[in-house]
């Protein structure tokens, strides 16, 4: 059952959950998974606390405790999900310590309402730090433009970081040199650039939904060639630039003092079309110094029928330019796409968040202690 994902680990693609529930690590299946499926690493999101916290299970005692105590919302959010960050950053302790600090790790995110504030989101990611309190985490920034100073800060404050929401390449450059510039802080401040690392979540399935979109507007046949190419080109081009930037000279003063390359994470993987394979952003995006995060219906096609083939980026950079050179022939602006897809992220994540505070506020509610 997992031939395609020992296939595609073999190929340096490092496979991790977009999954986290208390149910999941209390169950063994998370356990199960870094066993059975070459599961190395776990992210989270608003959405997926919210989904496993509504749910119910493993949560009762927690919630009663902190309902007796009359925390505030955002606090119960916060011990609730570090808990639950903290145990699978615990299980996943073995892998990290196997790869050097490379795998292992789970994600966790700041706030999506700070994500156009810097110096809170520097705060709210050493408070996350702190309160998880693991080595093997990852604090989750938004690649904003206000996010972008605050990956330097918070990476040459020795912190690991996955930047988020990343969709245009002019924007992953920009992610790469903040991370760099980091570095470089944290070099001066005479910090240890070996524990540090940093992922980048580069996200595919959307830029397919909304250029296709675009191109089924245009209607003809032209257009129609067009689907489903156009988020492939932009990961497979989002490599290149990587290749390029850890091959630099710059790139090289701070490989000599032992620091780690920020690897592209493949995000939003899950095939959003029918009409496309359910395994297309996994196949297509193979290439050794990567991840992909998948949720657990990618990861489970992946390993029923998956064809990993080799990589399958190196070498498509003219074909994957073609690509976008034909969408924007066609009056469909790349930049305009690109910043809609971040506003919308941020908007999602954020409107995440506060079904999250609503949800957790009632679950408080009901089982706040009478007065009587």
């Amino acid at each position: 059952m997992t031939d395609a994902l020992k296939r595609l680990s073999d190929e340096g693609v490092a496979i991790w959950l977009d999954d986290l529930s208390r149910k999941r690590i209390t169950s063994g299946n998370l356990a199960e998974l870094i066993d059975q499926s070459h599961v190395v690493g776990v992210t989270t999101n608003p959405s997926i606390f919210q989904k496993a916290i509504t749910s119910g299970d493993g949560y009762e005692q927690q919630l009663v405790d902190l309902a007796v105590r009359k925390v505030t919302v955002d606090e119960a959010i916060r011990m609730i999900t570090t808990a639950d960050v903290r145990d699978a950053a615990d299980i996943l302790r073995p892998v990290f310590d196997a790869t050097e600090g490379q795998d292992g790790r789970v994600s966790i995110e700041v706030d999506p309402r700070l994500a156009h504030q810097t110096a809170p989101t520097i705060a709210e990611a050493k408070q996350l730090a702190w309160l998880v309190d693991r080595p093997n985490t990852l604090i989750k920034i938004p690649a904003t433009k206000a996010g972008l100073p605050a990956i330097t800060e918070v990476i040459g404050l020795g912190i690991s970081v996955n930047v988020t929401l990343i969709f245009s390449l002019e924007r992953y450059r920009a992610v790469m040199d903040a991370y760099l510039a980091g570095l470089e802080k944290a070099r001066e401040r005479g910090l240890d650039l070996s524990e540090i690392h940093s992922v980048a979540s580069f996200f595919v399935s959307r830029v397919d939904t909304e250029i296709d979109k675009r191109l089924d507007g245009i209607g003809t046949d032209e257009a129609k060639a067009l689907k489903g190419k156009s988020a492939l080109a932009n990961a497979r081009l989002a490599y290149e630039a990587y290749e390029e930037v850890f091959s630099s000279e710059r790139w090289a003063a701070l490989d000599k003092a032992h620091a780690n390359k920020q690897r592209p994470l493949w995000a939003s993987t899950g095939v959003k079309d029918p009409a496309y394979k359910d395994t297309l952003y996994v196949d297509d995006l193979v290439a050794p110094g990567t991840v992909n995060t998948m949720p657990e219906a990618t990861l489970e096609a992946t390993a029923d029928h998956g064809q990993i083939v080799g990589d399958t980026i190196r070498g498509t950079y003219d074909e994957s330019r073609q690509v976008l050179d034909a969408v924007a022939k066609l009056g469909i602006s790349y930049d305009e796409v690109v910043q809609l897809l971040e506003d919308e992220g941020v908007d999602k994540f954020e409107a995440s968040w506060n079904d999250l505070l609503k949800s957790t506020e009632a679950e408080l509610a009901r089982r706040a202690p009478s007065e009587a």
